[in-house]
């Protein structure tokens, strides 16, 4: 079983031909040269490059989850990030590839009872039913299923913050309101009903990186 400090030190130790990387837009990630240097001075290691794109403080909460619930979760070689603390105009969906130190990011949406003026920030969580909100926590990702928007995943909440997540429908599914170009339109995606909606043309990459029995940790920085 990899603990997160396994999972720091197979990102800290991997070879030099695998930098960590980060993308500046939506699914195409950039990679970091393993001869940056950090502020200090000194080079950076694959996790301090991480920081790059996932805030250290969110990043360690996310490792101390993927710990938390090891029973739940049996697959811990990937889990995405989402930081809700960014507007929806950035791509704060983080996919981290804790073995090779590989990172991308998508743009995603929120819910709209967690921004009720619209304005692409999340004011708040609600685990509540008919909240409409987005919850906080760790999901596990589980089984597909097609319903009334296409292909979709089941999430399963492990926390009391996000336990409702099953009966409350929360999912990963694509829309067209989380697409790339309602960016330069609206200047924010349009809102979910609490799940998590990827860009349309995303989906089968979110799917195929993340697959069953991983995490997804959602919460602000």
């Amino acid at each position: 079983m990899i603990s997160s400090a396994g999972i720091a030190l197979a990102a800290l130790s991997g070879p030099a031909t695998r930098p960590f990387l980060r993308s500046s837009h939506p699914g195409r990630p950039t990679a970091v040269p393993a001869t940056a240097r950090n502020a200090a001075g000194m080079p950076q290691t694959a996790l301090d490059a991480a920081r790059f794109s996932v805030e250290p403080k969110l990043l360690r909460r996310a490792l101390a989850a993927l710990d938390q619930h090891s029973v739940s979760v049996k697959a811990r070689d990937r889990m995405a990030i989402v930081d809700f603390t960014a507007p929806s105009s950035d791509p704060r969906l983080h996919f981290l590839d804790v073995v090779s130190g590989k990172a991308s990011r998508l743009l995603v949406a929120h819910g709209s009872g967690s921004d009720p003026g619209h304005t692409g920030f999340l004011e708040r969580f609600s685990n509540a039913l008919g909240s409409n909100a987005s919850s906080e926590g760790a999901f596990l990702t589980g089984d597909y299923y097609t319903g009334k928007h296409g292909r979709s995943q089941r999430l399963v909440g492990l926390d009391p913050t996000n336990n409702n997540a099953l009966s409350r429908a929360i999912v990963i599914h694509s829309a067209w309101y989380a697409n790339d170009e309602m960016i330069p339109v609206h200047g924010k995606l349009g809102r979910s009903q609490g799940c998590f909606a990827v860009g349309e043309n995303k989906l089968s990459d979110v799917f195929s990186f993340l697959g069953e029995g991983r995490m997804v940790f959602a919460a602000r920085a």
